[in-house]
């Protein structure tokens, strides 16, 4: 069963190794293409993730550096690995090629010049959360203690990100910026949380956030990140399933979606230790759930609420 994945962090990996990984088939990477074909995850996104303690006039020049990489080592040496620029190219994928989607996690590297980001979204970004765990010009992280909501720039920053057809993903805000963002955002997207509810981890999102999600169309897709699955011991895929529980017991079936975070984490569910093992997912929830739910939950929720001409 295809699966569109909507968060890794290859790219980071990529700029950290100066182009030494090789994407085809690196095994130092949780996601590569020969992981990515066993796994059938027909749709990748690659996150741009700057680290906030870089020096902020370096910032933009690395996300530009990371997009290089996606363009060179991902698309460029992988013919078969098609580059999503539009949201209809979702329907253009042929058996046998696997989709590439670039995302921004965090606004950091554009400072506070909004062209920048205009340069982003030019380059193939379509989807961007406001921040990391850190404050930043736009709004304040999970991780920032003050809790702040959307400054101004940050407000500008949805509004373009509407006028552009770009999802504004809310999983790593601070609770207030995040309901500045449902006031303001038409394509709102959660692209690797859990429920709070069942993991009290300060990335995960409470009820009363899931509930505005699925109201206002949003999706949350699911993490595989064992902190933000289970509070102690191992996680288990079983354990992972018990958010989707609690999320459909929310009525966000055709709202769920899969995020794993691959090679921007450091423990792993077991079985689901990398991108090869994505079926073992589909496998167990087909135990649970009716096989269109299940294909809901891989691929077609989202593509059912993509934005689109007209919509």
């Amino acid at each position: 069963m295809n699966i569109i994945d909507l968060h890794c962090d290859v790219l980071m990996k990529l700029w950290e190794s100066k182009g030494e990984l090789r994407f085809a088939d690196a095994p130092e990477l949780q996601v590569n293409k020969a992981r990515l074909q066993q796994g059938q995850v027909k749709v990748q996104c690659f996150a741009i993730f700057i680290e906030p303690d870089l020096p902020s006039d370096q910032k933009f020049q690395v996300a530009l550096e990371q997009i290089h990489y996606f363009y060179q080592e991902v698309l460029g040496k992988n013919p078969d690995i098609v580059h999503i620029k539009e949201w209809s190219d979702f329907d253009r994928l042929n058996i046998g090629q696997i989709g590439a989607m670039l995302t921004l996690e965090g606004v950091d590297a554009i400072g506070n010049d909004i062209t920048k980001l205009e340069t982003l979204y030019r380059l193939g970004v379509r989807s961007v959360g406001l921040t990391w765990n850190n404050a930043n010009l736009a709004a304040d992280g999970a991780g920032e203690p003050r809790g702040a909501g959307l400054t101004l720039f940050g407000k500008r920053i949805v509004q373009l990100n509407n006028k552009h057809q770009v999802l504004t993903d809310v999983s790593h805000l601070s609770e207030k910026a995040f309901w500045d963002v449902m006031e303001l955002a038409d394509y709102p997207i959660a692209s690797h949380s859990n429920a709070k509810k069942l993991c009290n981890h300060p990335r995960n999102l409470t009820d009363e956030q899931a509930t505005a999600m699925f109201q206002k169309g949003g999706l949350i897709h699911v993490v595989y990140n064992p902190p933000f699955v289970k509070t102690t011991g191992k996680a288990t895929i079983s354990d992972l399933i018990k958010h989707i529980d609690h999320f459909c017991s929310m009525g966000g079936v055709k709202q769920i979606g899969f995020g794993s975070d691959f090679d921007g984490i450091t423990s792993f569910i077991v079985n689901l230790e990398d991108a090869s093992k994505s079926q073992n997912l589909i496998n167990e929830l087909l135990k649970h759930y009716s096989e269109e739910q299940v294909r809901g939950f891989a691929s077609q929720n989202f593509l059912d609420r993509r934005p689109r001409i007209g919509r």
